[in-house]
């Protein structure tokens, strides 16, 4: 399970500059977040919402996901979990009960591609997804579209190919244009942030293209999500 990041900023008070540490995140229990949780549950029966797990990737927690899960059916939450499928088919099966939306992410089809920008291969994440929508449970795919890498005609020709035997049990496709609000996060955290500039983001008039594609083949698909 990764640890908080002790991260170092740079602070500037009176033209000086100051440097001093920042822990970014905190480890919780289950009953911690569920009291947050709590806080917004008028809002959620107004709303119609409910609790969705994200990440990172739940399914690195399989433990407290599944604990989190059942308290959350327990007090009457619709849950949703956003996962990219890389996980033990034996942590999926768990968790299948206690999940009323699954949010299943593709990205790269091709194998080696996959492995070379997220690292680590697609054939247990297809396995699985495989696996979920034989279950009969509601699940949304969601593909980030970003150019050069998952958005290109060959990728998403072959997602499309890979979901054709699933059309009419996929809920709806979200299609994810790239996007660098994130971009901060890397600066604070002192990482190097390998994102693609502008080149990333696909012409508006190419994503519709593959919406339109998509839906004439029978899939319910958004921009966004």
């Amino acid at each position: 399970m990764p640890d908080p990041e002790v991260v170092t900023k740079k602070v500037m008070l009176d033209s000086k500059e100051f440097v001093e540490k920042e822990t970014i995140g905190r480890l919780m229990t289950v009953g911690e977040v569920m009291a947050e949780v709590e806080k917004e549950r008028l809002v959620m029966e107004e709303s119609g919402g409910g609790i969705t797990i994200s990440g990172g990737e739940p399914l690195m927690q399989p433990r407290f996901l599944v604990q989190l899960l059942q308290e959350s059916v327990t007090l009457g939450f619709h849950t949703a979990v956003d996962t990219s499928g890389y996980g033990l088919l034996s942590d999926l099966q768990e968790i299948v009960p206690l999940t009323g939306l699954f949010l299943y992410d593709l990205k790269c089809m091709n194998e080696t591609d996959h492995e070379r920008h997220t690292g680590v291969p697609n054939s247990l994440i297809l396995n699985n997804f495989r696996w979920l929508i034989r279950q009969g449970k509601p699940v949304r795919v969601r593909i980030p579209v970003v150019g050069g890498y998952t958005g290109t005609r060959d990728n998403l020709s072959a997602i499309l190919g890979f979901l054709l035997p699933f059309a009419g049990k996929i809920e709806q496709i979200d299609l994810l244009p790239y996007h660098r609000i994130g971009m901060h996060k890397y600066d604070k955290l002192g990482i190097p942030c390998k994102m693609p500039g502008e080149k990333g983001k696909l012409p508006e008039n190419e994503l519709f293209e593959w919406k339109e594609k998509l839906e004439t083949k029978g899939f319910r698909v958004k921009i966004g999500g």
